[in-house]
């Protein structure tokens, strides 16, 4: 998926992830305006890496258990950025923040990803 969309992360921080996906043929819906399904795999993809790199990955490991998302503004070009942030970093559970941004700094959606921290066997 990740791939396919053209997802990259543009910046790891002390207590957060950047990544950017392109508004293009991959990523938007017949109206021609990026596709919802598109911001929620730039949700998921941002929140899942950022949950997997603050466990020990010799230990553990995160899946997604659920995700949420507002769609706040259409994007029809350009360049989406997603910023996933921590509010919750359990033992069992991690919830993240994921807002995803156009060119002009406008919401475009607010995701919540909720996490399940497993044992690796």
């Amino acid at each position: 998926m990740v791939e396919h969309v053209g997802i990259v992360i543009t910046e790891i921080g002390d207590d957060y992830l950047k990544g950017t996906m392109a508004v293009d043929h991959r990523t938007v819906q017949p109206m021609g305006i990026l596709h919802g399904g598109a911001s929620v795999a730039l949700a998921e993809t941002l929140g899942s890496i950022a949950a997997n790199l603050v466990v020990d990955d010799a230990k553990k490991y995160c899946v997604g258990l659920d995700i949420n998302a507002n769609h706040i503004r259409s994007a029809n070009s350009g360049m989406v950025t997603g910023t996933a942030k921590p509010l919750h970093i359990g033992s069992s559970t991690q919830v993240w923040g994921i807002e995803i941004v156009d060119e002009k700094n406008r919401l475009v959606c607010i995701s919540r990803l909720t996490m399940a921290v497993l044992d690796r066997k």
